[in-house]
């Protein structure tokens, strides 16, 4: 017999629905929404004048057809970026309006040829444009649809002069976002960036979790601790006091060995739970070059595994084999 879960993970559609759609477009935002997702999860850079848009990087290259457009060509330059040197297009370097002139294309075309159909057919979009999408179908559907949103490279955008906080939070609350109980996160990677948000407002906050390496923050500050830290119990009793929940690399709760089959879950989930943190992984995707060996072909199978482990939200580029799956094991 199947382990019952007690409440249903909700489903965050990761970039949109991104296996069918390019990343961060209002049609990826919008086809996740009418599969049935619970959240979807822009990603928020900043232009030169200080508009959010929804990006995964700053640097856009790969995402839209920058490249096509001479009257850019001498912004091509290089940055370091959270300690990465960087060559490209910066978002920070182009006002709305230049951003609006560009398209949108796939990022892994390679992997999602699928995809490359829908090269420049969509604009990048805003925060408000997402927004205003969400609250507009939410007007239309009996189920309703948050927003999971991360704040990208928030050191280095404070040390650029475009701080990411105190604008989000008032769009956010501007656009009737208060409380515990709005259908919102906020998640970042980097633990000041949250600390400061929980200081601006009380919607729910996720602290990110890689597998490997430290916050951005951290290195900024030269202090020694590591992501691994931050889920010891010490860490994630400190978490507790700024977010709800942690958002997790999905090897952190079962890892994998040198060829990528899967070892014995950690206590993780156990242990956030234990101190009321919800726990939501990433990522989930239906090709076999990000799937475990134990489940090439069978994505559903793979995102049911770690359902199983009573995970309370799953990240996925595919929000209809999520909620397969989800339905599957309730």
């Amino acid at each position: 017999m199947k382990k019952k879960h007690q409440i249903k993970p909700i489903i965050i559609a990761h970039r949109g629905a991104s296996g069918y759609r390019p990343e961060h477009t209002l049609a990826a935002y919008k086809l996740a929404i009418d599969m049935g997702a619970d959240f979807i999860e822009p990603s928020l850079v900043m232009t030169k004048d200080g508009v959010f848009i929804a990006r995964h990087e700053n640097e856009i290259s790969a995402t839209t057809d920058i490249s096509m457009h001479p009257e850019f060509s001498e912004r091509y330059t290089v940055k370091e970026i959270d300690g990465k040197t960087v060559k490209g297009w910066f978002t920070e370097d182009f006002t709305l309006a230049e951003i609006k002139s560009l398209r949108a294309k796939e990022r892994i075309p390679h992997i999602r040829p699928q995809n490359i159909v829908y090269d420049r057919l969509y604009s990048i979009p805003t925060l408000q444009e997402i927004i205003d999408l969400v609250q507009n179908k939410n007007r239309e559907k009996e189920n309703k649809v948050g927003i999971y949103l991360e704040t990208k490279h928030p050191t280095y955008f404070h040390n650029i002069g475009l701080p990411l906080e105190e604008p989000l939070i008032e769009t956010l609350h501007q656009s009737g976002y208060h409380g515990k109980q709005a259908p919102i996160f906020i998640q970042s990677f980097e633990v000041a960036n949250l600390k400061k948000i929980s200081r601006l407002t009380n919607l729910p906050l996720v602290q990110l979790i890689n597998n490997n390496g430290k916050p951005y923050d951290f290195i900024d500050i030269e202090d020694n601790r590591t992501y691994n830290d931050l889920i010891s119990a010490k860490g994630l009793q400190k978490i507790t006091k700024y977010a709800t929940a942690i958002g997790i690399h999905k090897d952190l709760l079962i890892p994998r060995n040198s060829s990528h089959k899967l070892l014995s879950p950690t206590p993780l989930v156990s242990n956030a739970h234990g101190v009321k943190l919800l726990v939501h992984a990433w990522s989930f995707r239906n090709e076999d070059i990000f799937l475990p060996l134990d489940f090439q072909g069978n994505p559903q199978g793979e995102c049911e595994l770690f359902i199983k482990l009573g995970i309370d939200g799953v990240f996925s580029d595919y929000p209809d084999t999520a909620l397969r799956t989800i339905y599957l094991d309730i």
